[in-house]
């Protein structure tokens, strides 16, 4: 990949850019996860303005714009200090959302997005990273290629999600 990926942070007057991207990259890939295709459960829980606005006063979490040169093509959200069975939370770091836009999949920007959260990871001195993601579907072999390891089941809580599509696993990267 010739293009340079970064991680930008999110700041309020970059809020609306994470929003947009947020909700738009999660539509284009996560709509099946729905009853009637209907992400609002999901949506209003992550990116209505008060939810980010609230999140961003937050100093444990950090949200970042993924950019490819000047274009934002998705966005980060990391839980800096969250524990994970054996990990305390000074030990782990959890990568809540990794969201890009369909444009910009399979294109090694996911595979440059996850270096630079663990480099973020390894600078709080972190040892493992950590993340769910859903049974079915892609994503579960992009993580596995790029080093991280089923540690245990997860499931999706919540409500509107089809029940078939709630089984997620817990993966874990030491770092």
């Amino acid at each position: 990949m010739n293009n340079t990926i970064t991680l930008e942070v999110v700041t309020t007057s970059s809020m609306d850019s994470y929003i947009e991207v947020g909700k738009n990259s999660y539509v284009q890939h996560y709509l099946h996860l729905w009853e009637n295709n209907d992400p609002t459960p999901y949506i209003s829980s992550s990116f209505a303005i008060e939810v980010v606005e609230k999140d961003l006063s937050n100093p444990n979490m950090v949200h970042f714009l993924v950019k490819m040169e000047d274009e934002v093509v998705g966005i980060v959200k990391l839980i800096k200090d969250h524990p994970l069975d054996e990990f305390s939370e000074k030990e782990a770091l959890l990568a809540q959302k990794i969201y890009l836009l369909q444009a910009y999949s399979g294109k090694g920007v996911g595979k440059k997005v996850l270096q630079l959260i663990e480099e973020f990871a390894q600078n709080l001195g972190k040892k493992i990273v950590w993340l769910d993601t859903m049974q079915k579907g892609s994503p579960i072999n992009f993580y596995q290629k790029n080093g991280y390891t089923i540690k245990r089941e997860s499931t999706l809580s919540l409500p509107g999600a089809k029940p078939e599509e709630r089984p997620m696993w817990v993966l874990t990267k030491v770092l």
